[in-house]
Order: structure tokens, then sequence, then C-alpha cells
């Protein structure tokens, strides 16, 4: 993990991230093939977006509220092989890859919280590493459905 001086480095990074992963499912939103597969994406992309602004407003001191409950893990992407995506993923593929990759974010910001020791800013790191933790669900359920009951 890169080495942060300050809380902005941290913000900063996970911005990227952000804008990363977003334009990640934007592209998967305009290479699907159907409009249901096609809004699926669409919607993690706007997720994805605001977290973004979420973060940004995190650099301006603003709090997240509190997501209630504790989000459940499927951890069908802790038994996948890594993936990779290019233009001639498949579907399964992609979400493969897209698992792994939201799982990996939940993993930063769980590490992210406890490297620092501002109580709002690691309350806030450990609200988007659950917003991560949904989104990896949402994938692991739509792999459970459209590949592992398909196969």
């Amino acid at each position: 993990m890169e080495h942060f001086k300050t809380i902005d480095d941290i913000l900063d990074f996970a911005i990227k991230n952000e804008e990363m992963a977003a334009e990640l499912y934007d592209r998967l939103a305009k290479e699907a093939k159907n409009a249901a597969t096609k809004k699926f994406w669409e919607d993690l992309k706007e997720e994805e977006i605001v977290h973004k602004v979420r973060l940004q407003g995190m650099k301006e001191g603003k709090l997240l509220n509190i997501i209630s409950g504790k989000i459940m893990d499927l951890k069908i992407a802790d038994y996948l092989p890594e993936a990779e995506i290019s233009e001639n993923s498949d579907y399964q593929e992609a979400l493969v890859f897209a698992m792994q990759a939201e799982k990996a974010e939940y993993k930063l910001y769980k590490d992210l919280a406890a490297k620092t020791d501002d109580p709002d800013m690691k309350k806030n790191l450990l609200i988007l590493a659950q917003e991560e933790a949904k989104h990896k669900l949402q994938l692991e359920i739509e792999y459970d459905e459209f590949i592992l009951q398909e196969g």
C-alpha cells in the first residue's frame, strides 16, 4: 500500500480509485449486449460516482451517514482465479474482475481506516468499506444467478 502523509493523500487516492471503478463500469455498460446488463453496470457506475462525491465532501470535513447492518458475504470471489479484463472479456470474466476489484476496495478502506487516528475519518472510511462490501455482494448475487445457476 502507498505511504500516505496526510488525510488528503488518503482521500485523493480513494477518489482516484473510485474514478477508475466508475470508468470500468461505464465501459462495461457500453459493451453490454442487453438492457438489463447495461442497467446493472450503469447502476454500479453511478454508485461509484456517488462515492467519489462523498470522498470529495470528506475533504471538506463532511461526515457520511452511517449504514446500519452487516453486509452478507457470499465469498464467491474468494474462490475464483484472478481475472483480467479486456475488450474481449465475456460477462463472466467481467463479473469476476469486478467482484475482485470491489473486494480490493473494501480491503483498501478497511486498511486506511486502521491507519488513521482521526475518529471521523476512520468512521467515514469504514462506511465506505461497507458500501464496497455491498457492491461485491451485488456482483456475487449476479454471478450466482447468471453464471452458477445456468452452468
